[in-house]
């Protein structure tokens, strides 16, 4: 009788990120689940992950590989930074599911390596004083892995529920009454909602950012 077929850690992960983009969420993903798409049983996958959220890293990480893929720095660190974290967003834009993953999981992988390595270095290019580096990291992360995570909520949005949301939006926006909500009903009209002109949004914050990074460089 032939025995089960031996499935590589790559193969695994290819799976696991197919699996996890038809899911709702990461919290509907398991193990058990995975073992099952692959025709075998969970125990011969804890030898390659001892467990749920080192699986879940390692899916994240292919997604950081995936989006540092073919880069080579070129031009300031303003625009280095600007770079990676469009080339994040291409990456999980088309792997929307996976976002939150990659912001509750995170990663410890080369692929996460990859993306630190390049904005640290970016940021000791621009003349920021070695202290405040690690932080000013640390806040880039975060808001880069927000706007990611956000703008992936949307884009899962069936076109049923980003109708019903527009039109939410402007019943919201366009009914207030202007006795109890006098600057919303002001500015009623020009008033966007969350879906329009994300890639416009994105860089402005980004810009916005790296403006407060470069007032701290002496």
């Amino acid at each position: 009788m032939a025995g089960r077929r031996r499935w590589t850690t790559e193969e695994i992960l290819e799976t696991a990120t197919e699996l996890l983009s038809t899911s709702e969420d990461a919290e509907s993903f398991s193990v058990r689940k995975l073992a099952a798409v692959l025709g075998t049983d969970s125990s011969s996958l804890y030898r390659h992950f001892r467990d749920k959220t080192e699986l879940l890293r390692a899916v994240a990480d292919r997604i950081l590989l995936a989006a540092m893929d073919g880069y080579h720095p070129e031009g300031d660190w303003r625009q280095r930074i600007t770079a990676v974290a469009l080339r994040l967003r291409t990456a999980f834009g088309q792997q929307p599911q996976l976002a939150a993953v990659w912001g509750r999981y995170a990663s410890s992988g080369t692929g996460s390596r990859l993306l630190m390595e390049e904005v640290l270095q970016a940021l000791r290019m621009s003349g920021l004083p070695e202290e405040q580096i690690p932080v000013r990291y640390h806040r880039m992360a975060i808001l880069v892995a927000s706007l990611i995570a956000s703008e992936a909520g949307m884009s899962t949005l069936t076109s049923e529920e980003f109708d019903r949301g527009m039109e939410l939006f402007r019943v919201a926006v366009l009914g207030a009454d202007p006795e109890r909500f006098p600057a919303l009903a002001h500015f009623a009209r020009d008033v966007r909602p969350l879906g329009v002109d994300r890639q416009a949004a994105f860089e402005e914050i980004i810009a916005a950012h790296l403006d407060s990074v470069a007032a701290a460089i002496p």
